[in-house]
């Protein structure tokens, strides 16, 4: 009967309310990284992929592992709100650079960008997960990741808008000038979002000197090791969401129809991450997350093996998509949150992301050449990398029942 009466803190809102306005400038932005690439690279169009997999790749490795050390740095001192704020704002900063028509810039800009969110994400999810009763954790991940996802829709939807109705002719054929306008509205929100977090407060733990945080995966229970490498052959597999972007419009799609699909997407994940993150609190973690690997794998092959010119099958593909980053994104954070010794949360979330960051720069080159050679290899790699996740989790994750 308790855990019914336990409520989600106001931390959980405002770092909510911050991710959907900093997630509504991001995917203004987001859905036309990979034509505003394509744009500047005209006369060298075979550098489209290779390009795009060094700028994803590069930027999330480049802040790995700024997301450990800055979940060390919090767990050291005890501090979350103060991080997370300078990680934001950085990040508000990026879209800045690409007013600069060169890749180099766009390169910059992301490895900014990520720089923001590694500084920002384990004090942020610990800022969380120390501001709720652990009955309702999942639930709490899931409202963030659902506000994530909901400002994710709204900024994909203001990005169909703009290049739909407003300023009309930006494609990946456009001069790079037609985005500037569409990247100065991006600025805006982000902005917004940064001003939420001074109404954070911090929450108060208690420091145990025994319990420090230590910088050792030895530190950590064997599920959650293994939990680690699990996450690690799935990532390997698991590209920039700009190549699923790039094959919906190689598929046969309009830039304006892609960014419809990708509006969808945002929406499923936005209506289904709370209910998921809460049925994670109900029936277990575990079973959650392998259900949302084994779809995501299923996504990814059918993308590789998808025919020219069915868009309804892009379509169905893009909402299931959506229905996978719902099952895990709130799972992931609350399950490695739950394996976590005490006072280590964020440095726990650190290394998570941190093995996640650095795995995304071979992840993204991989796909980036292996879509040179043929579109749908990245995809069917990504599929078989899902499975070899599944079955570590399945059969080398114990989970011990807390009493």
């Amino acid at each position: 009967m308790e855990k019914t009466k336990a409520k989600l803190h106001r931390n959980v809102w405002l770092t909510g309310f911050t991710s959907f306005f900093t997630d509504v400038s991001t995917e203004i932005v987001y859905p036309l990284i990979q034509a505003f690439v394509s744009s500047i690279l005209k006369s060298q169009a075979a550098l489209v992929g290779p390009v795009l997999g060094i700028i994803e790749g590069v930027a999330e490795s480049t802040a790995s592992i700024l997301k450990l050390f800055s979940g060390y740095i919090s767990d050291k001192l005890g501090k979350r709100k103060s991080l997370t704020i300078l990680g934001y704002s950085f990040s508000a900063l990026a879209k800045v650079l690409f007013f600069i028509p060169y890749w180099v810039s766009v390169f910059s800009a992301r490895i900014l960008d990520r720089i923001g969110k590694g500084i920002r994400t384990a004090p942020r999810d610990a800022l969380i997960a120390y501001s709720v009763d652990p009955s309702i954790k999942g639930k709490a991940f899931g409202l963030q990741r659902s506000m994530d996802f909901a400002g994710a829709f709204v900024g994909t939807l203001l990005s169909f808008v703009l290049i739909t109705f407003v300023f009309r002719g930006v494609d990946r054929y456009a001069e790079p000038a037609r985005f500037y306008p569409i990247f100065a509205i991006a600025l805006i929100p982000a902005i917004i979002g940064v001003i939420f977090l001074f109404f954070t407060k911090e929450p108060n733990v208690e420091k145990k000197e025994a319990q420090m945080p230590k910088l050792s995966l030895k530190h950590y229970t064997p599920a959650l090791r293994v939990f680690f490498l699990a996450q690690f052959f799935f990532t390997l597999g698991n590209s920039s969401n700009q190549f699923l972007l790039l094959r919906s419009q190689d598929l046969g799609n309009s830039l304006a129809m892609v960014t419809l699909m990708y509006l969808v997407f945002n929406f499923t994940t936005t209506l289904l991450s709370m209910p998921f993150g809460s049925l994670s609190d109900k029936i277990g973690r575990k079973g959650v997350l392998v259900t949302g690997y084994a779809l995501y794998g299923l996504v990814y092959l059918l993308f590789g093996l998808a025919p020219a010119n069915t868009p309804w099958m892009v379509w169905g593909l893009w909402i299931l998509y959506g229905v996978y980053y719902a099952l895990t994104e709130g799972a992931e954070k609350a399950f490695v949150s739950d394996l976590a010794p005490e006072n280590s949360v964020a440095t726990a979330i650190g290394f998570y992301n941190m093995i996640v960051g650095v795995t995304l720069l071979p992840a993204s080159v991989i796909a980036g050449f292996l879509y040179r050679v043929a579109a749908p290899l990245p995809f069917w790699f990504g599929g078989v990398m899902a499975l070899v996740n599944c079955l570590l989790i399945g059969f080398g994750v114990r989970v011990e029942k807390k009493a």
